[in-house]
This record gives C-alpha cells, sequence and structure tokens, in this order.
C-alpha cells in the first residue's frame, strides 16, 4: 500500500506543543473561533457520513500522467501540490507547484492555469521555472554540498491584487538538499514576483525578498527595485506593507524577518477581516487568534480553535457572499473529506457539510505524499469576487492531482422541494444547480446536447483508476417514489450504479448497469438480474422504496414490477447517486503508512475503453 499520511520526522514543533496540554486561554474570551455543532467526521468512511453541501460541482483541471503527459500538465510530472486561487480580469488564476516525483526532490517549478468560468481550464504553463542553485553552495546546519542541485517551489501565498488593479504572482525557491532537508527553515534563496498583465502574458521574474545567504550578485533574477516599470515596483511595496500578508511568508523567511510581525513557526496562514474590523486569523492544527491592528499584534498565542477537529493540514477561512462566514478543512486527522463549516459571525461555526468525499487512489509513489483532498484554498481578501456568488476553492487530491470546487451561497444541507429534473426543459447552465458533481479529465459528469437535440446528464468514463459521478440530495422520505431514465451508449463494458441512500451516504438500495449487459440489484452480497439491457436504448426505471418495511419495487420500461429487499436498513432517504465505478473503501484508518513511498501503482498509464452513460430525468415524490 503506497503510503498516505506521511508525517515529516520535524512536524513535533513549537505549534503541536502549544496544541496540546497548553492552558487554552482563548476559551474563556468572546473573540475566538469555536466549533459549537454536534456534527463529527467518522474516518471510517471517505464522506465522513457527511451531509453533502447541495450543488457542490468538484472539478479535476489537471489530471497527473507520467505516461500521457500530453494529456496532463505536458511534463509527466506526478508531485502537483499547493494550489492558490485568485479572480482578476473576469478570470479565474489558479497556480499549484510541482516536483518531478515527490515532495521536496528537485527540481521544482510553479505552473499556472486559468479559466473564465471555473469549469474548463487552460493547459498548465510555467510561471515560475527550474531554478539551478550554484554548485559549492552550503547550507548551514544541513551536511552535503549542492552539485547540479535545483531549487524546489513553496509557497503559502499566490497572489497579490494591488489597490492599481495589477495581477501579481508570487513563488518562494527554498533549498533543499536532500528528500528529508525541510525547505523551509528559512534558509532557502527567497521569494520571487512577477505581474500577470491581462492579455495573458507574463513580466519579468523579480525576488522581493531574500534570504540572508543571498542577494542580487548572487541569483539569477534581479531585485525588484531595479524594475523599468515604477508602478510594478509601487505595487511590490504596497504588499511588502501589509502585515498580514506578509505574515503568509513566516515558514519560508528569515527566522528574525522584520516583516513578519508573528515571527512564531505557526504555517499556512490564511485570514478574514469581522464586521468590527477584527482579523481572525486562522493556521494548521486549527489554531487561531484575533488581531485589532491588521495583524501586526495578536490578542494570544495562537491556540486550538475549541471544538475544531484538524490535522497537519491546511483550514481555511472566508467571508461568504451572504455576509456570512465558511472554513473549510479535513475534519479529522487524515487528510479526508474536505469538508465546510459556517458561522453566521464569523466565531461559532455550527455545522459541518461535505464538499468533497472521495480519496482516488494515489496513483504514484513520491515523498511526503499523504492520501486525500488537502490544502484547500480560497481566494484571499482583495484578490477578486467571482460574480456567481459562489464560495470557489482550489486543492490537490493525493498531493496528485489538481481540483477546483465551487460551493452555492448561502450554504445548505437541505432541499425541500421534489425533484422534477428533466434536464431538456431546465434553463441552460442551470442544469445540474442543485446536483453534486464529481468530474474528472478522464471521467466527466458534464450536461451533453445528444443527436436528438436534447440535453442529457452525461457519465464519461475511461479512467482506469477512478469514476465520474452525480448525486442529488432530495427531501427526507420514509415513503417514495423515483423515476429516472437512463440510456447507456454500450452494454459490453462499463458499469453505472445507482444508490438510494440516507442522510450520512449510507446506501439501502443499489442498482447496476453491468458490464455483461444486464441490469442488477444488489441483495446482501450478491446480485439478482432484473433485465437485460441494450446499448442505446432508453430505459425508464421506477422505484418505490419503503423505509420501514425495508423493502422497495422496481419496473423497467412496461415490464412487470418485482419486489425486493434493503440489502442494508436505513431510517430513510435523503440522496440519490449515480456513479460509474464500485465504491472505494481504501485506504482507511487503520492503512499503515510509510511504506513503499516512492512506488507506483501497475498499470498507471492504463486508459479503459470508454463508457457513457446518458441520463435524460429524475423525478421523485413521497409516497
Amino acid at each position: 500500500m503506497i503510503a498516505f499520511q506521511n508525517i515529516k520526522s520535524n512536524i513535533v514543533t513549537a505549534a503541536i506543543l502549544l496544541t496540546i496540554g497548553v492552558v487554552n486561554t482563548a476559551i474563556a474570551q468572546n473573540d475566538t473561533v469555536r466549533y459549537v455543532g454536534k456534527t463529527l467526521s467518522n474516518i471510517d468512511y471517505h464522506h465522513g457520513q457527511l451531509s453533502p453541501a447541495v450543488g457542490v460541482h468538484a472539478t479535476q483541471i489537471m489530471r497527473a500522467s507520467r505516461e500521457h503527459k500530453e494529456k496532463a500538465d505536458g511534463f509527466g510530472w506526478t508531485y502537483n501540490h499547493q494550489p492558490m486561487l485568485a479572480y482578476w480580469n473576469n478570470t479565474f488564476y489558479l497556480h499549484y507547484l510541482s516536483d518531478p516525483t515527490g515532495e521536496h526532490i528537485p527540481p521544482g517549478q510553479t505552473l499556472l492555469m486559468t479559466s473564465k468560468d471555473g469549469t474548463t481550464w487552460t493547459k498548465p504553463e510555467v510561471i515560475f521555472p527550474i531554478y539551478r542553485i550554484p554548485d559549492g553552495f552550503k547550507k548551514e546546519g544541513v551536511e552535503g554540498v549542492a552539485k547540479n542541485l535545483d531549487a524546489v517551489m513553496h509557497q503559502r501565498m499566490g497572489f497579490y491584487t494591488s489597490s492599481d488593479n495589477r495581477l501579481l504572482a508570487s513563488g518562494y525557491y527554498g533549498i533543499a538538499m536532500d528528500e528529508k532537508d525541510d525547505p523551509n527553515d528559512g534558509k532557502g534563496i527567497g521569494r520571487v514576483v512577477r505581474e500577470i498583465y491581462k492579455d495573458g502574458s507574463f513580466g519579468p521574474i523579480y525576488f522581493i525578498r531574500y534570504n540572508k545567504s543571498w542577494n542580487e550578485s548572487s541569483t539569477k533574477f534581479p531585485f525588484y527595485k531595479k524594475a523599468k516599470d515604477k508602478k510594478f515596483i509601487k505595487a511590490c511595496d504596497e504588499l511588502l506593507s501589509k502585515p498580514l500578508l506578509m505574515q503568509q511568508w513566516v515558514e519560508e523567511a528569515d527566522r528574525d524577518d522584520e516583516l513578519i510581525p508573528l515571527k512564531k513557526q505557526f504555517k499556512a496562514f490564511s485570514s478574514y477581516h469581522l464586521p468590527n474590523g477584527n482579523v481572525v486569523g486562522l493556521w494548521k492544527f486549527a489554531l487561531t487568534s484575533i488581531s485589532k491592528d491588521e495583524g501586526k499584534t495578536w490578542e494570544y498565542n495562537p491556540t486550538r480553535a475549541p471544538g475544531f477537529v484538524n490535522s497537519n493540514a491546511k483550514i481555511w477561512g472566508q467571508k461568504t457572499s451572504d455576509n456570512k462566514y465558511a472554513t473549510l478543512y479535513n475534519p479529522s486527522e487524515y487528510r479526508w473529506p474536505l469538508a465546510i463549516s459556517t458561522s453566521n459571525d464569523g466565531l461559532n461555526y455550527n455545522d459541518l457539510l461535505l464538499v468533497h468525499g472521495e480519496v482516488s487512489p494515489m496513483r504514484y509513489g513520491g515523498n511526503y505524499k499523504s492520501a486525500g483532498p488537502q490544502y484547500v484554498r480560497g481566494i484571499s481578501e482583495g484578490d477578486g469576487i467571482p460574480p456567481d456568488g459562489k464560495l470557489w476553492v482550489g486543492y490537490s487530491m493525493n498531493k496528485e492531482d489538481i481540483w477546483v470546487a465551487s460551493i452555492p451561497v448561502p450554504v445548505t444541507s437541505v432541499v425541500t422541494e421534489n425533484v422534477n429534473d428533466v434536464f431538456n426543459n431546465l434553463p441552460n447552465g442551470e442544469e445540474l444547480k442543485l446536483w453534486n458533481t464529481y468530474d474528472l479529465s478522464w471521467a466527466s459528469t458534464k450536461i451533453e446536447k445528444k443527436a436528438d437535440g436534447k440535453k442529457w446528464l452525461t457519465l464519461r468514463d475511461q479512467d482506469f483508476f477512478d469514476y465520474s459521478r452525480a448525486e442529488r440530495v432530495i427531501p427526507f422520505a420514509e415513503k417514495m417514489e423515483a423515476v429516472f431514465t437512463v440510456m447507456p451508449e454500450q452494454n459490453n463494458h462499463g458499469l453505472l450504479q445507482i444508490e438510494f441512500q440516507n442522510k450520512q451516504g449510507l446506501p439501502a438500495v443499489r442498482l447496476v448497469f453491468d458490464s455483461d449487459g444486464l441490469l442488477k440489484t444488489k441483495t446482501g452480497a450478491r446480485f439478482n438480474t432484473i433485465a437485460k439491457y441494450e446499448a442505446n436504448k432508453v430505459y425508464k426505471i421506477t422505484v418505490k422504496l419503503n423505509a420501514k418495511k425495508r423493502s422497495y419495487t422496481i419496473k423497467v420500461n412496461d415490464e412487470k414490477e418485482s419486489t425486493k429487499i434493503f440489502y442494508a436498513p436505513v431510517d430513510g432517504f435523503e440522496r440519490i447517486m449515480f456513479r460509474t465505478g464500485e465504491q472505494r473503501h481504501s485506504p482507511d484508518a487503520d492503512t499503515e503508512p510509510d511504506i513503499d513511498d516512492f512506488v507506483d501503482l501497475p498499470d498507471t498509464g492504463k486508459l479503459i475503453p470508454e463508457a457513457v452513460f446518458n441520463i435524460e430525468s429524475l423525478v421523485t415524490k413521497k409516497l
């Protein structure tokens, strides 16, 4: 099993010690972030048994592939992590760092992708290239001498939008002398910056801040003060004058850098403003504090937010378009699931809902790779507001693939009206408004117009390791009827599973369009055949469910109705799910870490014949 939760040897830091066994002075204060809800995540399930936030669209925008690099990043690199988001010039910008195989193993570079709608993204292009460290360099306190060694990139800050509407991209060149050396020890080269222009081109690269051992004479990019564009210099000066932004640099900067207000090594800082002007700060392990002077000082030492569950992964917080607040994080000691919690006042968080509840197989081994949807990052204050009012975040899967998710605002897990989704009758662009979609590069979940001129929800799958999925939250019902219409485009390969689930995502009924041309239903450990199915033929399926009697009936087209028993009991139904593969359960809480870090799964480059399943409609009603 590939390692899924590697822990760096230096992780027992002051930050951890402050979170365990200390007096939490913040608990006694009113001004502290806290989780006051009752819902907790169950780590035995990738979805944590959390109710979905309705309408989340999760999109894999870059699928790593060493064998099909033309379909990936163009390089075939398989360590991809730390995405950063901005919205500027009516465009989404996302950049992420990338290494060939694993974290801290050079060379490293930063790649940029853009999108007009958040769904269709450009191919990655290099924004900060590979940087060669001069031969003979020695890193204080670390054995070894640099020889043909490249830097690795690491950045906790991605973008800055200046007061005169210039977009700056930022990155950091660190040095890892070996695979276990930490590039974030304040002994790297320095932070670079370049401007992104409205036509999509980039300005020159400059260093905006050097680490102590480096200066303009020893680096290949000039200092920003040498730029000919005076407005660019002004934008950089403006960035350097903001303590809240500088706080993001703490891990990478000199340990005594005068620009960093709080120099203790709390990691992955994010922040947002409260209505009274105070700033909430958040760090890894759900550490938190309050600043009343824009980050110059903090009211108390960052301390774990009461009630929050979060480990060594990022937590993101922001104000939402409905003047409420949200935090996004992995609510466990693992890096799954990815969840959202909301608050009316920015301090008291009272719910916990699912954003991304899948853990794809980690296809490629690598240094410090961890399983799950992780390192979530939204759009920082000042870096743009998408016009759709949604909350947008970027994150990585397994430190391998890059994802974005859009979350409708207001955030809710409840649907009050029965489903009447005939996709061709719904407004363009709003067909999946109340659907949760899991849309991959090689297994898509999209509305498509077919030869008949009608719109269908189409699930495609040519991904050997993963599947496409669409899920609809419905009003709770103990007795209900669901009618849906499916047209498979093949009957000799592929798979479509339809599940009727309760609020926590636990299924009671599973129907399967199987690869042998048979429509089946799950009966305990076995399956019963309902009917044969043919390619390109439409099947109208009617299912009536009764939770108290633990039974259901199924009818296909005009065939005879048959009665079946649930394969697992539930209290009622709140979710209907369509999925082109078998549900995964690995890794789990007992999967051993740190085994075969650099071993790939077999057949990582394998593509399978594409299977296509089209859904014309879904209609439900209570009985």
